[in-house]
């Protein structure tokens, strides 16, 4: 295990600012896919030079003076971003047993999880606004487009170096979404000193896991990395049965100090828990449902996702650098279940129903070249940043639209029957869509303390739909231009404050999957001003971050106050809030980790149709937002090779529908580990899970059904590496 407490800091950071050394990269080259056809792949697997000239502690250690090229394209620290960037490391993730990226992410300042089996199990929220659409993921900085508001990879945390998070709008950086933030899942790349680690694991609730991670050096120019994790578990439910295994790796060629290229792999299949939730008791939880599993008894929900990367990086000379990353995504997805459920409080029957078969087929391809150039203007350093995307995804979905079928058993036991529908399941339609875009950053040095970074994308789409069965086609062209203004002051070596202005754009569904009646209309428009502070502590004792902010997402499709059944694109969405975030060292082996978050989330202008009126929800809090959130994580050693780590996660009542009729209630979840190094090269782990045994809701279905966290789990980890 990983045996410094996270949050404890060793070594003052450097002092900051590039004004002395310019250690400039400028990307050229050649690499174009669209519709097809590949040339050349320079790609950025090796990381631009750090902003400053001296020496940087690890991520871990001084995580923002670190450079990082989630909030910014010109690999910049968090100090020098004018923006809220944070990590959530490897050794962080270790130490509170993470096994899912979902749990390491809603960790982090404001985020929490919106995720359900027809998402993906992959949603979140933050900033007040939730979804696949508004909180954009990334997997080694590669934009992944959700069909049908669905992403499945990545999922699992065995393969991740760290995790980035971006908070606030992003369409500067990759494009139309992210209008709440960004989530980027880094993976582990090859290095040349050889390691593997193995690990073994076994809990409650038939919890098995095994995992291997090796990496190498293959020869005086290549080196490896290998990856496989296999993790499966009977649930907290009845028939709650989940299995997933990830497999992967990378091979990385040093043609020469000045060249590299990496190839890399990933492969995913998962077998989730078929559960969809509880149906509520007179609107509220009977946890004498808890472990009751209302799907059918032959359920079904698959998932199988490949990642392959071409990726490299070129110096063509003094402060010239070539980047590129050629990629090829494919997913397939096969749901068969019953998925809403209510129940008559006066009888304790369940109405079953939505008896819904899909399966999705996705394929993504693209191309992503960028151009770096540090230099002086005038005097004052600078850095830029210039590149070209495009990417070509289609789309293909069956299903057994209407989705019929119904059946009604008891709340409190009952033969699951087996999934029956009057509908057949048959090819339904098939999109595809170009994109391409172009973009550009600077970094300005107005004095040695005063920076200015700005950024500019401009992003075209064209979308094309056919509906099988009718041969109908339809389709729509759309474009933004999103742009970002910063400026970022330096207080001292460690300490910096910030402001800025982004402007950026959303789907009004799933870009690649949208509706004939969605492509009436156009994307909408998202706009927010953020200033915070950022600081290190002397001597590594920490740091601690504060950040206040308003966005105001307009274009909203809302209905016709005065004829209902007619949709409008004049809504409006706000929120504003104040995010604080730290971590101190206190000694004698005690450190602490602590983030909170409050928000104002509102519709300023919504109607919704109700039985053929216009209701207005204006005023009224969006769904699944919870407006105050907070994480603690405590680690101490009280003995030498012992670490003790407790923490709890606080989420903020939420509402399951737009009136604000029924609200989720706020919970709060304690976790605990205990760690020992039993010898030089094994550790073991005891990992806790929802200590007090809360039940509670992480997000709704429907007003009537709310899908549950899990219950008190327990499961011991060993460790070997060599």
């Amino acid at each position: 295990m990983h045996r410094s407490c996270p949050g404890a800091f060793t070594g003052a950071p450097a002092t900051r600012g590039f004004a002395h050394k310019q250690t400039a990269q400028f990307l050229v080259g050649a690499c174009s896919l669209f519709g097809g056809a590949s040339t050349c792949a320079f790609a950025d697997e090796a990381k631009l030079p750090p902003v400053t000239v001296s020496a940087r502690h690890s991520r871990d250690d001084a995580p923002l003076s670190t450079p990082g090229d989630t909030g910014s394209r010109l690999n910049l620290s968090s100090l020098d971003t004018p923006a809220s960037v944070e990590s959530v490391t490897a050794a962080q993730i270790e130490a509170r047993g993470d096994q899912t990226v979902n749990d390491a992410v809603t960790r982090a300042t404001g985020f929490t999880s919106t995720a359900t089996p027809g998402n993906g199990g992959t949603a979140l929220a933050v900033r007040g606004f939730a979804g696949q659409e508004s909180v954009m993921t990334l997997y080694d900085g590669t934009r992944l487009y959700p069909g049908a508001g669905t992403m499945t990879f990545p999922f699992d945390t065995w393969q991740v170096e760290r995790i980035d998070v971006l908070r606030g709008p992003a369409s500067v950086l990759y494009g139309e979404g992210a209008i709440g933030g960004v989530v980027n899942v880094i993976p582990r790349q090859p290095q040349r000193e050889s390691a593997t680690t193995l690990q073994a694991g076994f809990g409650t609730q038939a919890q098995k896991r095994f995992a291997l991670d090796t990496t190498g050096a293959l020869g005086p120019m290549l080196s490896y990395r290998f990856y496989v994790s296999d993790n499966r578990s009977n649930g907290w439910v009845e028939r709650g049965d989940s299995h997933t295994t990830s497999v992967g790796g990378a091979v990385k060629l040093d043609v020469s100090p000045r060249l590299s290229f990496t190839l890399s792999y990933d492969y995913a299949r998962q077998m989730p828990a078929t559960y969809f939730g509880v149906p509520l008791n007179g609107g509220a939880l009977d946890t004498a449902l808890r472990d009751r599993n209302y799907n059918v008894g032959n359920a079904l929900i698959a998932y199988f996702d490949q990642s392959t990367r071409l990726t490299g990086v070129y110096r063509a000379g003094d402060g010239i650098t070539i980047r590129d990353q050629l990629y090829y995504l494919n997913t397939h997805r096969h749901w068969r279940n019953s998925e809403s459920y209510e129940m008559d409080p006066s009888t304790r029957l369940v109405t079953r129903s939505d008896y819904i078969e899909i399966l999705q087929h996705e394929q993504q391809a693209g191309n992503r070249l960028d151009a770096t150039i540090e230099r002086s203007l005038a005097g004052h350093a600078n850095r830029f940043v210039i590149g070209v995307e495009a990417n070509r995804i289609s789309f293909r979905r069956d299903s057994n639209t209407p989705f019929g079928g119904s059946s009604v058993v008891s709340a409190d036991g009952f033969d699951p029957g087996v999934f029956a529908s009057p509908d057949p399941t048959v090819p339904e339609f098939r999109t595809l869509t170009h994109q391409v875009a172009l973009f550009a950053e600077d970094r300005f040095d107005i004095t040695s303390r005063l920076s200015a970074v700005g950024g500019l994308r401009y992003d075209y789409l064209d979308y094309s739909r056919r509906q099988l069965a009718s041969g109908t086609a339809f389709g729509k062209a759309f474009s933004n231009v999103g742009w970002r203004l910063g400026l970022v002051y330096q207080v001292g070596p460690s300490a910096s404050v910030y402001g800025q202005y982004t402007r950026g754009a959303d789907s009004v569904g799933s870009l690649v999957t949208l509706s004939q009646s969605q492509t009436q209309f156009e994307l909408a428009t998202g706009e927010q001003w953020e200033a915070g502070f950022k600081q290190e502590l002397p001597e590594g004792r920490g740091f601690w971050t504060l950040a206040v902010y308003q966005i105001v997402k307009k274009h909203l499709l809302t209905s016709d106050p005065l004829h209902p059944g007619v949709t409008q694109q004049v809504g409006q969405q706000s929120s504003r809030g104040v995010e604080l975030s730290g971590a101190l060292t206190l000694g004698y082996g005690v450190s602490v980790e602590a983030n909170a978050a409050l928000l104002r989330a509102r519709y300023d202008r919504f109607d919704e149709n109700v039985g053929g009126m216009a209701v207005s929800r204006s005023g009224n809090v969006p769904n699944n937002i919870a407006q105050q959130t907070a994480n603690v994580w405590l680690t101490c050693s009280p003995i030498r090779d012992v670490v003790l780590g407790a923490g709890l996660r606080y989420v903020g009542r939420r509402y399951s529908d737009n009136a604000n009729t029924a609200p989720m209630p706020s919970y709060t979840v304690f976790d605990a580990s205990v760690s020992w190094r039993a010898t030089r090269h094994i550790d073991l782990a005891l990992y806790l899970r929802n200590l007090g045994n809360r039940a509670y809701a992480v997000t709704s279905e429907s007003p009537t059904e709310w899908l549950l966290g899990p219950s008190r789990s327990a499961q011991v980890v060993a460790t070997m590496k060599f």
